[in-house]
């Protein structure tokens, strides 16, 4: 006698599941009959079988896809300890009630509260660098506008040449982007961000069109020269002395902030970016629903609550 036929598992339960699951795609099948599961009619085959064959196995692989509807079927069943199991497992995930919900949410929250926490010990995704080139509007907004920018269109002591013109062409799509927001936006062009970066645009255009020779030729003479984007001599007194220059006046025809006005701005665009990133809209870059299972994480906020509990203890004391 079969599982499901000591259960009472209806025919028309079965037939209903097993044809609405056929039509699924990217549905998990072992890799010996995958050859078996490429259309629906050699699906519905396959959980057909499983149903008559193998109840707690079917629920392990396909409960999570169940309806509540579908998933009541098995409800005469619970007497099986398997069985009972696994329905006790997916029941508070397709049909949770409000306080599974709340619970479910804190978890998560806390889980990518965790993974950001490693994010921020790591040092590299919340720089600002990265921050910018994942918001360049954003951080034109709140800080890039007040900063000095000409440190970025000037060659770096020790930088090549194909590493300057990298960076200066991934400066150009960043000041593109701010541009295309400003437009959207309504943004007077007088307050576009990036005429600078236009007229070093132009530069790079005509230096792509020398050979490699004469790239170098012309990077070197900038060394020697009074062009206003030179890397640093041996005389770095010289390249000390322009940089300030350039910055005297910046600061005199651009806004300027106090260092405390600016680090406050810088904490707000992080703070955005850092919920940015809690809310989900970094899915670009990560896998949330890796993160939010990852059960590992969990380890962050009991240890976190353990040095809580502990610090509040001698403080009663």
């Amino acid at each position: 006698m079969t599982t499901m036929e000591k259960s009472g598992l209806s025919e028309e339960a079965v037939e209903g599941i097993s044809e609405r699951l056929s039509n699924l795609e990217n549905l998990y099948f072992p890799r010996a009959i995958q050859p078996s599961a490429s259309t629906p009619s050699q699906r519905k085959s396959l959980f057909l079988d499983l149903l008559h064959r193998d109840l707690p196995v079917f629920l392990e692989r396909y409960g999570a896809k169940l309806t509540v509807e579908e998933l009541k079927e098995f409800d005469s069943m619970t007497d099986d300890y398997e069985i009972n199991w696994h329905l006790n497992h997916l029941r508070p995930l397709i049909s949770p009630t409000t306080e599974e919900l709340r619970s479910r949410s804190k978890k998560i929250k806390n889980r990518r509260r965790a993974y950001m926490d490693k994010l921020i010990s790591d040092g590299q995704y919340f720089s600002e660098d990265a921050m910018r080139e994942r918001e360049p509007y954003l951080h034109h907004e709140y800080v890039g506008k007040f900063q000095d920018t000409s440190g970025r269109s000037m060659p770096r002591p020790g930088e090549q040449l194909s590493e300057t013109l990298m960076r200066w062409s991934e400066e150009a799509i960043l000041v593109e982007k701010i541009r295309r927001e400003q437009q959207r936006l309504g943004v007077a062009q007088s307050n576009w961000d990036g005429d600078q970066m236009e007229e070093e645009e132009d530069e790079e255009e005509e230096e792509e069109e020398l050979d490699e020779g004469e790239k170098e030729e012309n990077f070197c003479a900038a060394n020697e020269s009074s062009h206003p984007l030179q890397i640093p001599t041996d005389n770095d007194d010289v390249f000390n002395n322009d940089q300030s220059t350039t910055k005297r006046h910046w600061e005199s025809e651009g806004p300027t902030l106090s260092p405390e006005e600016m680090q406050d701005r810088m904490d707000q665009f992080t703070y955005i970016m850092q919920e940015k990133f809690m809310s989900g809209e970094d899915h670009q870059h990560f896998d949330y629903l890796k993160i939010d299972k990852d059960e590992t994480l969990d380890d962050h906020w009991q240890r976190e609550a353990s040095q809580d509990a502990e610090e509040k203890y001698f403080d009663d004391v």
